[in-house]
């Protein structure tokens, strides 16, 4: 090509634009699909965990007997155990056996023994926040996000159908996985006897 010359234009190609398009939607779309498929595995199983919290239970010994009344033993409790949490109740669950009600977190104390059984909950960080996303519990401004990102799942979806020609492509062996795709949900809707 003489020096100066103008470069050819590329003729426009409609297949060419799907995988950019699809290429770039798939790209912004990696972040939220993190959350959302963490989040679909942890709650579809949630007969058998809890996926926001993990319990903890820890046994200490304080040595030898704790008396006084009630709100001085929980005193002393917490500041043998390096709590600076205030409980928000402190009872008796029987004349042996002090209940001491934090957040998130329980001390039985053995006020003959002097042993505390700390009974309690973390939250699990990233799966908490991830469901907390899903679930739509942050509401309002969410809500577009969550609609912006369905969009975009539909977007891939579609761009994805029409990006191979021939063979490869929708009516080909990509027309086979559509349907399989497609037929199980249905069956499972079929099969189960729906809602």
């Amino acid at each position: 090509m003489a020096e100066g010359a103008p470069e050819p234009r590329r003729r426009f190609s409609p297949r060419g634009l799907l995988r950019t398009v699809h290429r770039d939607a798939g790209n912004l779309a990696v972040g939220l699909t993190l959350v959302y498929a963490a989040s679909g595995l942890a709650v579809n199983h949630i007969a058998d965990w809890d996926p926001n919290f993990k319990n903890h239970e820890f046994t200490h010994e304080l040595g030898g007997p704790l008396e006084g009344d009630d709100q001085a033993v929980a005193e002393r409790v917490l500041q043998k155990l390096n709590i600076g949490d205030k409980p928000s109740d402190v009872y008796r669950a029987t004349p042996t056996e002090l209940e001491i009600t934090l957040d998130r977190r329980t001390l039985h104390v053995d006020t003959q023994t002097g042993k505390v059984l700390d009974e309690g909950q973390e939250p699990r960080f990233f799966l908490r926040l991830a469901n907390w996303l899903h679930l739509n519990r942050g509401k309002k401004a969410w809500t577009y996000v969550a609609d912006g990102y369905a969009v975009l799942l539909l977007l891939l979806a579609f761009s994805g159908m029409f990006m191979l020609p021939g063979r490869k492509g929708l009516i080909g062996r990509g027309g086979i996985f559509v349907l399989v795709g497609a037929a199980v949900p249905i069956a499972y809707v079929v099969l189960s006897g729906g809602p």
